[in-house]
């Protein structure tokens, strides 16, 4: 790890970027690369495609940022080593829940987790409107015509949830407390040590094939780098319940992605199901306190 603490040149650019284009653009990088990721399950496996994404993306951010540890308080040494276990596990568990469900799918369930952030702390009745509508429309998703889902992988699709609700939070926490994205780059370092063992076990020597590593390093930057430093920086400037009414398009770019590239098709009441979801997002997000948002 480098010594020297250093400007990235991009930093300035990130700043000066609307905190929406941040975030939407996030969302499209993590889900096509989310996509690109499967198609190497079948040779590495889902922890085998984690820890060359983490490692990717890590390589990526520490060469940018440079951070040190010198000067640094144990409280934020900790903060980013926690934040490197949770990136860690979360992916994990995001990616053997999509080597067992739909892309698509898999993430309008994990979205439970946002979309709790969006109605804690709320003490409206009419949020539990929003409620019941994310509720039937994960109904609809688990007696869907076109795929019959398997347990575990909606299993790992919840606690990745759980996780990414945790991680909006932390994520905030962190660009607040280190300059640019060190922070993420130092947690990114910690979430590679989680993976490896997983990695290891599952890929084995093809981690090293050269088509392993070019489409590792593809999904690295696509699903790691850009989206977790576009989200740092846009929620340096924006309210977590802002985040959750931009982030309420991820389902339906997810459901985009894996039939744009997987070819995996949904059917009438999935689809139906993936847009309530959505909508009980949006609608939960902004019912809570009005928040003003640079454009």
């Amino acid at each position: 790890m480098a010594l020297a603490d250093t400007t990235a040149p991009n930093a300035g650019l990130l700043a000066r970027a609307p905190s929406p284009a941040l975030v939407l653009g996030g969302i499209a990088s993590v889900q096509f690369g989310a996509a690109i990721a499967t198609t190497l399950f079948a040779n590495i496996g889902p922890a085998g495609a984690v820890l060359l994404r983490l490692v990717a993306a890590t390589v990526v951010l520490l060469a940018i940022w440079r951070p040190r540890l010198r000067g640094r308080t144990r409280g934020e040494l900790l903060l980013a080593g926690g934040f490197g276990l949770l990136l860690g596990v979360m992916n994990l568990s995001f990616y053997a829940a999509i080597d067992r469900i739909p892309l698509g799918i898999a993430v309008t369930i994990e979205f439970v987790g946002p979309l709790a952030v969006a109605l804690i702390g709320s003490r409206r009745a009419a949020d539990l409107v929003w409620v019941a509508l994310a509720a039937v429309g994960i109904v609809a998703l688990m007696h869907g015509d076109a795929h019959g889902l398997n347990t575990l992988g909606v299993a790992f699709a919840l606690f990745a949830g759980a996780l990414w609700g945790t991680y909006i939070f932390v994520n905030a926490r962190v660009g607040r407390s280190f300059e640019g994205a060190t922070g993420l780059a130092l947690a990114m370092t910690v979430a590679c040590v989680v993976a490896l063992p997983f990695g290891l076990a599952q890929g084995g020597g093809r981690l090293l094939q050269p088509r392993s590593l070019a489409l590792g390093a593809a999904v690295g930057v696509l699903s790691s780098a850009i989206p977790y430093t576009f989200e740092m920086e846009a929620l340096r400037r924006i309210a977590t319940n802002v985040f959750g009414v931009l982030m309420s398009l991820e389902p339906g770019v997810a459901a985009l992605a894996g039939f744009l590239v997987l070819g995996q098709a949904l059917s009438a009441r999935e689809a139906v199901g993936i847009a309530l979801v959505v909508a009980a997002s949006i609608g939960a997000s902004r019912r809570t306190r009005a928040t003003a948002i640079d454009v």
